[in-house]
């Protein structure tokens, strides 16, 4: 059942974000298939790394399905190294790129085709894909309306009250999409704004919590569920 109240906080905390820092586009990609490639890339490091990356692969006309998908994984890893573990990384977007590549022929348009839910099954067998990972694809490069859940999610909504460190990334998820309109460009926006936040803000272990333009919600004992 959907508690109400939720859901009018979650939406005025959106609007309050929405003001603050504007529409935010994003995920950056001048197509569907670099921002496949920069939700990859980006586990466990920062974008202006992923970023060197991906024009280091524009640079060697890398950034195409058939060209990833026969380029060998240890000449991949030299040419991703400024994102970090890129040998792991390389091994991971080969994966997805076999898998893109011998299923769906490389197609974006036949990816995408398939019903999202289906396809998230799809991608988190692939290995080196995990649900943040897949959402992301799914959101980002694909327009599907389901909610990433990340470490900057996770970190806000705790301090908030509204969940447990143990709380899991389906329980969070679900929270999201049961109390916000199910539209990708609302899911989209929101998971922009509070990456945003997280690193302005609500920093690891110095949050700027008086400075935070959540800051009104932050000392509500409002009981959620």
């Amino acid at each position: 059942m959907v508690n109400q109240k939720n859901s009018n906080e979650l939406y005025s905390m959106h609007q309050v974000l929405l003001e603050f820092y504007g529409s935010l586009h994003w995920w950056p990609g001048e197509s569907s298939l670099e921002i496949m490639v920069g939700a990859i890339l980006t586990q466990n490091t920062n974008w202006q790394n992923v970023s060197k990356a991906i024009e280091k692969m524009k640079e060697e006309g890398l950034l195409e399905v058939t060209a990833l998908f026969h380029m060998d994984e240890k000449s991949l890893g030299k040419i991703i190294k400024s994102c970090g573990y890129y040998n792991l990384k390389a091994r991971r977007l080969k994966n997805f790129i076999n898998f893109f590549y011998r299923n769906y022929g490389g197609s974006v348009e036949r990816l995408f085709s398939v019903d999202w839910k289906i396809l998230r099954e799809e991608l988190l067998k692939i290995n080196g894909i995990g649900p943040e990972t897949a959402d992301s694809i799914l959101l980002y490069a694909g327009n599907k309306p389901i909610f990433v859940v990340d470490a900057y999610t996770r970190r806000i909504f705790h301090r908030h009250n509204y969940f447990s460190f143990k709380a899991s990334y389906q329980e969070i998820q679900h929270f999201f999409m049961v109390h916000l309109p199910q539209d990708h460009s609302v899911y989209n926006e929101f998971h922009a704004q509070l990456v945003m936040l997280g690193k302005d803000f609500c920093n690891k272990n110095n949050p700027l919590c008086s400075q935070c333009p959540l800051s009104p919600f932050l000392n509500k004992k409002t009981s959620h569920s």
